[in-house]
């Protein structure tokens, strides 16, 4: 199965590997320090230090095991009238008259860009190929929503992630 993401996106995962692969070397002076303190059993340092290993090398697993899988795609390219990865989305809930916009991006970029949301989301999946004025039906966990498109925009790379790709993660 291949995924989704933009090049912005896949250059920050690849930040994100790089930083956690840096901790690495801290996090092992953190579980010697804490050995030297004597009795694990009951050294809160060191099982606090333990579980933050586990956590990064389960992080670590995690993108490594994405990345092949991984289908780049350049967001400055994408234009259609349907809806497709990268496209901005306005739609309007046919109840309430709630307007809401949603990016669809991947699921492994979605945390780098507001407002977006996961082409494998329930939202996403009911909206992809669909255009301006379709309607289209939801389950989510309140029960079945149903939203009118009202726009579809291809904002591009730049507008989508500023220049967040070219600094380091979390600057």
């Amino acid at each position: 199965m291949s995924i989704p993401i933009s090049e912005e996106g896949f250059e920050l995962v690849k930040k994100e590997l790089d930083g956690l692969k840096k901790e690495r070397p801290e996090i092992i002076r953190s579980i010697a320090e804490a050995r030297e303190e004597g009795d694990l059993k009951e050294n809160a340092g060191y099982h606090a230090a333990r579980e933050r290993q586990g956590m990064l090398e389960a992080r670590v697993s995690y993108i490594e095991s994405r990345m092949p899988e991984f289908d780049v795609i350049p967001l400055d390219s994408l234009e259609n009238d349907k809806i497709i990865y990268g496209a901005t989305v306005e739609i309007e809930d046919i109840d309430s008259g709630e307007k809401k916009e949603y990016t669809l991006l991947g699921p492994d970029e979605t945390n780098y860009v507001h407002g977006s949301i996961s082409v494998l989301s329930p939202v996403a999946r009911a909206l992809l190929g669909k255009g301006e004025g379709e309607e289209v039906a939801v389950e989510i966990p309140r029960g079945r929503v149903e939203y009118e498109i009202i726009s579809i925009k291809y904002l591009g790379a730049k507008i989508l992630f500023g220049d967040r790709s070219k600094k380091g993660f979390n600057e």
